[in-house]
């Protein structure tokens, strides 16, 4: 097998949804028995007392928080779908159950993307 360049294994993950991104990242953690978040739990001990500098660094991790569905409740759950690849009743239920976070953990510009979509259809969105 050819080995593939970073140029070629990050369009394989443009393609990839979120969920299967997601289980890629616990497929890659168990087989080299590695934690993808092991860079930020060993910076932070390290830095000492710089706690208070943390605050003021940019958060690279955020939750999409569903508020409202809005009018069209419909159209909201059709992008809560298409964020998540849940079912039709496990959307429907997110929906219903705002405030509730459809993504959790997701990349800045992930999320940015989520609220555009999520506040397209109608929905009223958190960044948390």
């Amino acid at each position: 097998m050819a080995k593939l360049s970073t140029e070629e294994l990050l369009d394989a993950f443009k393609e990839l949804t979120l969920i299967e991104l997601s289980e890629f990242v616990k497929a890659f953690e168990e087989t080299f028995d590695v934690t993808a978040a092991a860079p930020v739990a060993v910076a932070g001990p390290a830095a000492g007392g710089a706690a208070p500098a943390e605050e003021v660094e940019e958060k690279d991790s955020f939750d999409v928080v569903l508020e409202a569905a809005g009018d069209k409740k419909i159209q909201v759950i059709k992008v809560v779908r298409e964020l998540t690849s849940l079912g039709l009743g496990e959307a429907k239920a997110v929906v219903d159950g705002a405030p509730k976070a459809v993504l959790e953990g997701a990349n800045k510009e992930t999320a940015e993307k989520a609220k555009e979509a999520l506040e397209g259809a109608g929905a009223t969105v958190t960044l948390k």
